[in-house]
């Protein structure tokens, strides 16, 4: 039993006691159920606005759930380099320590200032990625030129 079943039981209680409303303790019991009708019906509104925004919330966590593995896929390297082909680099802010996520477009203007803190940002990019697959790619690219320049 809610709280909204349980002032209506109070309620039909009370009405089955026949209270005289004229005697002091018929008008102060009355007022009290009254007053708590009024508090649960305002509690049970609050309680349905709730459900209703734990809902959108639950929907609004699941669609940014979807654009975050999109966004920030966290297995760069799996043999295709995605972080080579989505071109989306980090960069740790100096001053703050905020993870800024930047495309190439960014990256080739001369600075931006930090979303977070708003110091200000310079970038020195050579278009390369550095990541572990990359590099053991190019090592090996460099290990069969130089075996092939050695025959």
């Amino acid at each position: 039993m809610d709280i909204c079943e349980k002032i209506s039981y109070i309620k039909g209680l009370t009405e089955g006691l026949d209270l005289d409303v004229n005697t002091k303790e018929g008008k102060i019991i009355s007022a009290i159920i009254d007053l708590l009708g009024d508090i649960t019906e305002e509690i049970c509104e609050i309680e349905e606005g709730l459900d209703e925004l734990t809902e959108q919330i639950d929907a609004v966590d699941e669609d940014l759930s979807s654009v975050e593995d999109i966004i920030y896929d966290d297995d760069c390297c799996d043999g295709d380099c995605d972080c080579c082909d989505d071109e989306v680099y980090e960069v740790e802010c100096p001053n703050c320590h905020d993870t800024i996520y930047l495309d190439e477009d960014m990256l080739e203007e001369d600075g931006i200032d930090c979303p977070n803190c708003g110091t200000p940002l310079e970038f020195d990019f050579d278009g390369e990625c550095d990541c572990e697959e990359c590099s053991e790619e190019a090592e090996d690219a460099t290990a069969n030129t130089e075996t092939e320049d050695a025959e």
